[in-house]
């Protein structure tokens, strides 16, 4: 019973270990979103994905959520959902056309319906009267940005999680082996 034991907690170990690599794998990298355009109220945006981001000619949900109503094609709303086609490369452009009272963050998350490649980008969208604020002052962006986006990540990488979450499974692991064996040794 106790190397039974003993070997349940090693395999849930090695599941913990294992997903570290696969973990970065499903997300289109960061130099393969390129996003230009105006993000002030009634602006538009592009959002594109290079070649390869998606499968060859794979159907993408895009969905974008804020905090006022976008359109994507000609559906405004607070949440858009719309199908594209990548294209033969597997590339994708999105256009994202601002509401005239837009502000604050929209964020639009396209799926590859295949291959489950997501793809994220961000906009921070300043109300009227402050873009054109922005826009006296000299400033290349909304906020001063030069239409870089924010980072919004984690400084501590997913393998380092797993490898914390592991260590932490293999001490319990650790604990109630030795806790049977010191238990089995005063019964002998």
């Amino acid at each position: 019973m106790k190397k039974i034991i003993a070997a349940v907690v090693l395999a849930g170990a090695a599941l913990l270990a294992t997903p570290a690599a696969a973990n970065a794998a499903g997300y289109a990298p960061d130099s393969s979103v390129a996003v230009s355009g105006n993000y002030v109220a009634g602006g538009v945006a592009n959002v594109s994905f290079t070649d390869g981001a998606f499968q060859n000619n794979e159907t993408v949900n895009v969905q974008v959520t804020g905090a006022g109503a976008v359109t994507l094609g000609a559906l405004p709303t607070t949440t858009v959902s719309k199908a594209y086609t990548a294209s033969p490369t597997g590339a994708l452009v999105v256009k994202v056309t601002f509401p005239q009272g837009a502000s604050g963050t929209y964020n639009l998350t396209a799926t590859g319906a295949t291959s489950g490649v997501t793809g994220l980008a961000s906009f921070t969208v300043a109300p009227a009267d402050a873009a054109a604020v922005a826009a006296g002052n000299g400033a290349t962006g909304v906020n001063g940005t030069n239409g870089s986006l924010a980072f919004t990540g984690s400084t501590i990488s997913a393998l380092a999680l797993w490898v914390a979450g592991g260590a932490v499974v293999l001490g319990g692991g650790l604990l109630v082996v030795r806790g049977s064996v010191r238990r089995q040794r005063e019964t002998v």
